[in-house]
Order: C-alpha cells, then structure tokens, then sequence
C-alpha cells in the first residue's frame, strides 16, 4: 500500500501502527528540551527519532544547526568537545576573530549570513552611516550564535500518500541599526522510517539596501563514520585550491589516516561535477563498505565546495563544505565581483540531503552513481 511505513522490518499502514502503541512517539517522533548544564545551559533544541533509527538534534537557539546525530546508536555528527554553548557566552570579535572555532561542534554549524570565510574588514558604506564607513568580519560570520524562532514542529502526512514527515522549521534573523537585515527560514525533514535528512534554506533581504550574502554549510562527521581507510569520494573536475599543510603533510585528500598527533588541519576546494539532475554529491566510505554517509546539494545555490580535513588526535573529524562562494572568501569575492548583493526583498534558495548508507551494496551503488558523474584524480 502506498502509505505503508517500514517499522522494525515491517510494512505496516499508518492505521495498523496506532492500533498497535497508544503513542506513536515510542516509534518515532520529535521532542522539545531545554540543555541544563555547563556551557549548554538555557540551549533550546528538538530531538528528531525515525523508525530507521536515525536520531538528530536540532539546536534552536544556536541558529537552527544541527548538533548531535546517530544511526542505530552509532555517533554520526562530530563531537568537538567544545559542547553546544549558548550563544550569550559567544564573543563574535575575541581571539582576533578565530571565537567561531569555540562554537564548532556537530553535523551542521552554518556561516553568514552576510559572510563566511577568513574575516577582516570590508567597506560599509552602502549602509550610509557615516560613523561606520566599514565592518569587521570574524571567521565564518555571526549566525552561528543568533537563536531562531521556532515556527513548526509536528509531524505531517507526506503528499504522495507514502510516510509521514517529521518536520521543523525555524526562522533566524540576522540585523543590525545601519546594516544587513537578514532572514535564514529553515525547514528540516526526516521520513517517518526514514534515514535521510533534508535541509531547505531560504535567505531573503528585509532591509532596502543592496546586502551581501554569503553562505556556507559545515558539516561534520566523525568516527566511526571516518576512520583510518575511509574513502572520500567525489567528482573532481580540478583542485582548485589546498592549503599550504597539505603539501607539507602528505595526507591525501581521498583516503584518510588513523589519527595523528599535532596534525594541521588540511583544507581543499574541489571543482566538482554536477550531475544530470543539478546537484553535486560527496560521499564518505568505510574502508569495508559496511557503511557511509552521502551529502548531495542543489549547486545552482552553492557551486563550490571545500574538504576540510582535521585528522589531529582528539578532534579527529572531516567537514564537507558546500558553499557559495570560493576560499577566497569576502574581500576577494568583492574585488572580482563575485559577491552575491539581496536586493529588497530578494532571495537565495538552498536544498540539501544527508543520507546514511549501509551495507556494500549501498555503498557500492553510491561510489558508481558518482563515477558516472565524473571521475576523481590520484
């Protein structure tokens, strides 16, 4: 039938699984909770459960990221260790705009909205405010630390008759007096038995000046979904940039070492290929194959991607970047005229997928759907 659910390796409707739990959240379901402790305290977040086992934390007050994840009880999103800190305790300019790096913890920690990348200073004076003829910029910009507003969260019938949809949706804005006026709408789904997450992110312009925008998404796996012999897996059109400890190292950006004491973290961006549908796809694969994990996005919104690899013991973890603009970053973007400006009322859509593979077969299928994209160099 076509709205059937696949529950514990059975195929039951909708109907036949209430007749059998009084509350479906023993299945699946999604959860409001307040963090209570440490640097976490007063952190609002909603916890996402699938039938497949997929577990996911979306942080509410630190911009709508997504924090803690798990398949069948197996971390999926890395743990920095620097904890999911309420955003008051964030100092945007501290440590000569290199405090983000304290807020890098789990699956997805966004930059922007009006910058990402190396900061500094760049001109202001669209916003015509004499006192601020410019704007200093930290590493990756302010989102990370801005709470959202919770729109939604429940669970909806899908509208081809096939699973229910868990979803949330929150909204951050990002403004200042004088400055950028920014909103991030965020809508995040998991099918009921499902094991995939999908990320839908609009950003439109409130203010009525022209406003830069850029955008990126850090999402980050460790172990064991990254281990020694881990395969990274794209269609690499060129290397178009890596940073200069890549070449001092020796590690290859395609197969990953075990950990390794006082490693500099490695970054590349790769010219990727997209495929027929217009959408580039990475994947990260176990040296066996028993498992894996895909990330594929629209790139007409993010054309360009970087890998980021942080291989140091303790921290040991790799970040698939998709992004709108190249390393460069602001300045650069600026001076070649690359810099997306949000007229009023004008818009950026993103859409993006997370899926978890497992099985070789699964793994397999993915490694050969990519080749077929394009192939990888050495």
């Amino acid at each position: 039938m076509g709205d059937e659910v696949n529950i514990f390796g059975k195929d039951l409707t909708h109907e036949q699984l209430a007749e059998r739990t009084g509350d479906l959240s023993a299945v699946a379901g999604i959860r409001q909770v307040v963090l209570d402790n440490g640097v976490e305290r007063g952190v609002r977040a909603i916890d996402l459960r699938t039938a497949a086992g997929l577990e996911l934390e979306v942080l509410v007050d630190r911009a709508f990221d997504l924090g803690s994840a798990r398949f069948k009880g197996v971390p999926l999103g890395w743990r920095s260790g620097n904890g999911f800190r309420h955003p008051g305790l964030h100092e945007h300019n501290d440590e000569g705009g290199l405090s983000w790096l304290r807020a890098l913890d789990g699956l997805l920690v966004s930059g922007g909205l009006d910058h990402t990348l190396f900061g500094g200073d760049v001109d202001a004076t669209r916003y015509n405010y004499p006192p601020k003829q410019s704007v200093n910029h930290g590493l990756h910009g302010r989102l990370t630390a801005i709470p959202a507003r919770l729109l939604e969260a429940r669970e909806v019938p899908s509208v081809d008759g096939g699973s229910p949809v868990l979803r949330v949706v929150g909204e951050v804005i990002q403004a200042t007096s004088f400055g950028e006026h920014l909103r991030l709408t965020r809508t995040i789904e998991l099918d009921f038995d499902g094991r995939e997450i999908r990320l839908h992110d609009v950003v439109d312009n409130l203010g009525f000046e022209p406003t830069p925008h850029m955008f990126l998404y850090h999402i980050n796996f460790g172990w064991p979904f990254v281990d020694e012999g881990t395969e990274f897996v794209a269609p690499v059109a060129s290397h178009l940039w890596a940073s200069d400890s890549a070449a001092d190292q020796g590690v290859s950006y395609r197969t990953l070492p075990a950990p390794q004491k006082g490693f500099v973290e490695q970054v590349f961006e790769h010219e990727l290929v997209a495929g027929p549908d217009g959408d580039h796809r990475v994947a990260l694969i176990a040296a066996d194959g028993s498992l894996g994990v895909e990330v594929s996005w629209a790139a007409s919104g993010m054309p360009h991607f970087f890998e980021w690899q942080n291989l140091r013991s303790g921290q040991y973890a790799i970040g698939l970047e998709p992004s709108t603009h190249h390393v460069g970053g602001d300045g650069a973007a600026r001076e070649d005229g690359s810099m997306t400006f949000l007229e009023h009322g004008e818009s950026r859509e993103y859409r993006t997928r997370i899926r978890v593979l497992t099985g070789a077969s699964e793994t397999d299928a993915v490694r050969e759907a990519i080749r077929a994209i394009g192939s990888q160099p050495e």
